[in-house]
């Protein structure tokens, strides 16, 4: 009778190196996805951390979407002051639960190569 522990010591190897760089996310590619606030770079961190707080604990769309026109017309009002120049238009909102806009069914939600024909 042959030992399995070889063989489990393999395996798990294999998982460690396997989910070694999964964790890592890069430093810039977190900083891209959080920025996403209109006039962040206008903004300490702490104001950026509060303004998120507010629309977390928005209790609707509405007052989500009143919260961010009321930051959009602050973040031009302290640009104007500051003479820095922001787009007019804020960046676009994601969608629920991050998904971006044509995010689509992604693979195994279709029908399938058939289409559904018999």
């Amino acid at each position: 009778m042959t030992s399995t522990k070889p063989l489990l010591t393999a395996i798990a190897a294999s998982l460690v190196l396997a989910t070694a760089g999964l964790s890592t996310t890069p430093v810039c590619a977190q900083t891209q996805r959080q920025e996403t606030i209109y006039g962040s770079q206008l903004m300490t961190r702490q104001e950026r951390n509060e303004y998120r707080a507010r629309l977390r604990e928005a209790k609707t769309v509405r007052e989500r979407e009143h919260l961010r026109a009321e930051h959009h017309k602050q973040m031009q009002e302290r640009a104007r002051e500051r003479g820095v120049t922001l787009p007019d238009n804020p960046p676009a909102q994601r969608m629920h639960q991050g998904l971006s806009p044509g995010a689509g069914m992604g693979p195994g939600a279709g029908r399938g190569p058939g289409g559904g024909k018999p």
